[in-house]
Parts: structure tokens; sequence; C-alpha cells
């Protein structure tokens, strides 16, 4: 299953999955989307990309408004959860 869930976010599917394969909606979506294209040049998979951007996206609340990439910079610790997650390196 954590292959799939890996695919289908490499991929750009535009489905988000959190512990239990839900969908997300379209802001989920568009958040992810503009966070892999913020991380394309960080040296990183496709796939490493999509997986941090998702789990940044499922830990910020449905009110944020700002960008995964803004909100990462004041959440260091949640960053790192998703570095470790995605097997940046």
């Amino acid at each position: 299953m954590k292959r799939l869930v890996m695919l289908a976010a490499a991929l750009g599917l535009g489905m988000l999955f959190s512990a239990g394969t839900v969908q997300a909606g379209a802001d989920d979506v568009a958040w992810v989307q503009k966070c892999i294209k913020d991380n394309k040049r960080e040296g990183q998979s496709a796939a490493t990309v999509a997986i941090y951007c998702t789990c940044m996206n499922n830990k910020m609340s449905d009110n944020e408004t700002l960008s995964i990439t803004a909100w990462e910079q004041t959440h260091p610790a949640e960053m790192a959860e998703c570095e470790k997650e995605a097997g940046w390196k």
C-alpha cells in the first residue's frame, strides 16, 4: 500500500493520503502541486518531493493561508519529520 501511495503522489494524480487513504480537496492538491514546483530543484526525486509536500500539507491546519513553502520556515520540527518520512537526503 505504501508504494501505491508514493506512486500516486509522484504522478500528481490529485490524491493525498494521510494515515488512512483519504482523498483531499482541491485546495490541498493545489498547495501540494505548488510545493512540488517550489522544490523541484532541490536534488530530490519527484517521489521524495511529492511525499514530503503531502506530509507537510497534512500537518497544516485546514484554515492555514500560507503556502507549504512559507509555512515550513516557521515549523522546523514538522519539516524534519516530513523530510525523514520522505527519505529526503
